[in-house]
C-alpha cells in the first residue's frame, strides 16, 4: 500500500443517507479542515411502473449541505450502478462540483450502448463526466488528499475511493455477514472480484470502510460501517483467508440463481450517462427496455 497517499490520522466526518427501496447508502463526506465535501452514490428517485423521476433522497443531501455551510467539490460514482439512478447532475445542477467515475466507464457505454441500441449521439468515451479516474489517481476535497483505487469484478468500472481513514466500497464489499456483491454482469468476474477484495483488505486495518449497500441479513438493523480488520476475520464470502478457488465457486453458483435487480433497466441507461436521463427525438425524457437482451 506504499503506493497510496494513505492518511489514517486525516479523519473526514461522513453523514450517511439511507434508501430503503433501493437499500443503497449516499455518503456525504467532509474534509475536517475545511468546509469542502464530497458526495458518494447519490440516488434519485424513480417510481419505475409509472414512469415518474423525482428527487427526494437528493433534496434531502442538498439541504443538508446547504444548512452544514458546506461547499461541494467532487460527487463520485464508485461504478455503474444497476440497482438505483444516481442524483449527479441534480445535485450538481444545484451545488456544482465535479463528478468522477472510473475510466473504465467506457467499457461499460460501449457494452450497454449496443444492448439498448443507442444511436451514434451517445458518446462512449466517458465525456458525460468531468473525471474519468484511473488506478492510483489522486485529488483534493479541500485539505484532504483523496485517492481511486481500481477495483474491477462487480464491474469493470468499479473504484474504491479513498479519504482519510474512510474508504467508500462500494460494491466491492458488503458488511461482514453480507459477505460480496455479484460477479456476471457483462465484464464481471469473481476472479477479479476476489483479487479486488484482497487489495481493500491490504488497507490499515483501522480504515473505516463504508458500503454502498446493506441488506440487513437475517432481519438486523441497517448498517454501513465496519473496518478492514472486521472483513478479514468475518466477511463471510472472503474472510478468515478463504482461497482464491473458494471465492470464484461460490460466488458462480450463487451468482447463477440470482435474479437481476428490479431497476437494472432504468439504471444502467440513466447511469452511464452520469444521471442523465435519455430522450427521444422530440427531447422529451424516454427510456428503452431491450428484450431478451440482459
Amino acid at each position: 500500500m506504499s503506493q497510496y497517499p494513505i492518511s489514517m490520522e486525516v479523519t473526514p466526518e461522513v453523514t450517511a443517507f439511507f434508501d430503503p427501496a433501493t437499500n443503497t447508502i449516499s455518503y456525504v463526506v467532509k474534509d475536517p479542515a475545511s468546509k469542502a465535501c464530497a458526495v458518494v452514490d447519490s440516488v434519485m428517485d424513480i417510481d419505475y411502473a409509472a414512469g415518474r423521476i423525482t428527487s427526494e433522497n437528493a433534496d434531502k443531501i442538498i439541504t443538508f449541505i446547504q444548512d452544514s455551510g458546506l461547499e461541494l467539490a467532487w460527487q463520485i460514482e464508485t461504478h455503474v450502478h444497476a440497482d438505483h439512478l444516481s442524483a449527479a447532475p441534480y445535485i450538481q445542477e444545484k451545488l456544482g462540483g465535479k463528478v468522477g467515475v472510473g475510466q473504465n466507464i467506457t467499457m461499460i457505454q460501449d457494452v450497454f450502448g449496443k444492448i439498448f441500441n443507442e444511436g451514434t449521439e451517445f458518446q462512449r468515451d466517458g465525456s458525460q463526466f468531468d473525471r474519468l479516474f484511473k488506478e492510483g489517481d489522486v485529488y483534493q476535497v479541500g485539505e484532504m488528499t483523496c485517492f481511486a483505487m481500481h477495483t474491477p469484478g462487480h464491474t469493470p468500472a468499479c473504484m474504491v475511493h479513498v479519504m482519510g481513514n474512510a474508504a467508500f466500497v462500494g460494491d466491492t464489499l458488503f458488511m461482514p455477514d453480507g459477505g460480496s456483491a455479484r460477479a456476471d454482469f457483462p465484464g464481471g468476474c469473481a476472479a477479479e472480484l476476489y483479487d479486488s477484495i484482497q487489495r481493500v483488505l491490504a488497507l490499515p486495518e483501522d480504515m473505516r470502510l463504508f458500503m454502498c449497500h446493506d441488506y440487513g441479513p437475517n432481519g438486523r438493523e441497517i448498517q454501513w460501517e465496519t473496518t478492514v480488520a472486521e472483513e478479514k476475520a468475518a466477511n463471510i464470502h472472503v474472510g478468515g483467508g478463504k482461497s482464491k478457488e473458494e471465492f470464484v465457486k461460490f460466488r458462480m453458483e450463487r451468482d447463477a440463481v440470482l435474479d437481476m435487480p428490479k431497476l437494472i433497466i432504468p439504471s444502467l441507461q440513466v447511469n452511464m450517462r452520469a444521471g442523465e436521463v435519455p430522450v427521444d427525438e422530440h427531447g422529451d425524457p424516454m427510456l428503452k427496455v431491450p428484450v431478451n437482451k440482459i
